[in-house]
């Protein structure tokens, strides 16, 4: 039986979502692999992304922080963006993977020098190294191609997401990607922004078919708070069904699901959630996978520096009862 600090854990995702869960993770193991969705296109991602011809450094950036000493100088330096002049709102990190591209000769090489540089806790991933982009068919028929764009025009069309793509049809896994799925004891998919930061992933070549093969717990982690434009409405169930809505065939492709029981928090900040249009996300009903899936559903809900999120210590806490 492996110990705690032996286990090989994969994460798949991207945004803020996926950084939480890997700062909890790092007090665990350091054998530790984020893989990252590079399909962003907007804020100071996108336009390195434009001007540069590279892919989005961005949620590499925070993964790579989340994994780094939390009070390192460098990780500080990383995280530092400028409040004025040419380079206003520009995230010192995100230049620094830019320049090393350069330097390197490839992303791929860029992410790895700026991560042996801060000693993070484990290896983050591009989940491809083409140059995907997301797109989205709203209900209407409306296609929408961005990152950036699509729950801005499904809000204002008043257009729920129908289906998600990712072009170029054929962007394929990066091979580091799938040998980390096959060497993993677990893996966890999620939280993070359902249509545009988890199911892209599942959209590149190689990834479901490597999920199916290995042999690892899987384990969806549910959002908490719905996201405007993009899941309005949604309960954990509708969270599920539009990640089986993606699958290939009858491909299933996790085995536990977490989700949030929390669904009455008092709190200040939810009012500022509800005023962006972010609610609670409920469980709704769920007895429809309980002869699929591995049900887990317990108070993940925890304010922090005033922004709702997981309570990450708590959810590995769950996740290691069922791997060791």
């Amino acid at each position: 039986m492996k110990k705690a600090s032996e286990l090989k854990a994969v994460v798949i995702g991207g945004g803020s979502g996926l950084s939480i869960v890997l700062k909890g993770l790092k007090s665990i193991t350091q054998n530790i692999t984020a893989i990252v969705s590079v399909g962003d296109d907007g804020g100071s991602s996108g336009i390195i992304r434009e001007d540069l011809g590279i892919l989005p450094p961005g949620d590499i950036r925070s993964c790579i922080v989340a994994l780094a000493d939390d009070e390192s100088e460098m990780s500080k330096l990383l995280s530092f963006r400028f409040e004025s002049g040419m380079f206003k709102d520009q995230s010192l990190g995100n230049l620094l993977i830019a320049g090393m591209c350069y330097i390197k000769g490839n992303f791929a090489e860029a992410v790895k020098a700026v991560s042996d540089v801060l000693k993070i806790s484990g290896t983050v991933l591009p989940v491809t190294l083409d140059d995907m982009r997301i797109v989205a068919e709203l209900s209407n028929g409306e296609k929408v191609i961005g990152e950036s764009c699509i729950p801005v025009v499904s809000y204002a069309l008043s257009s729920p997401i129908k289906k998600i793509s990712v072009e170029p049809k054929d962007a394929k896994a990066f091979n580091f990607c799938i040998q980390a799925i096959h060497e993993a004891d677990m893996i966890i998919l999620g939280p993070g922004s359902l249509y545009t930061s988890v199911i892209p992933n599942l959209l590149i070549g190689g990834i479901q078919d490597a999920l199916m093969k290995s042999n690892a717990k899987k384990f969806y982690c549910c959002n908490i708070m719905t996201q405007r434009g993009e899941t309005d409405g949604f309960t954990a169930h509708l969270h599920i069904n539009a990640l089986e809505t993606h699958l290939s065939g009858k491909n299933k492709i996790f085995d536990y699901i977490l989700y949030n029981t929390n669904t009455n928090p008092t709190h200040h900040v939810l009012k500022r959630y509800e005023s962006e249009g972010s609610h609670v996300v409920f469980p709704g009903n769920l007895n429809f996978y309980q002869d699929k899936y591995h049900l887990i559903g317990d108070d993940f809900l925890i304010i922090k520096n005033n922004y709702v999120v997981h309570d990450t210590e708590k959810i590995i806490e769950r996740i290691l009862s069922i791997v060791l």
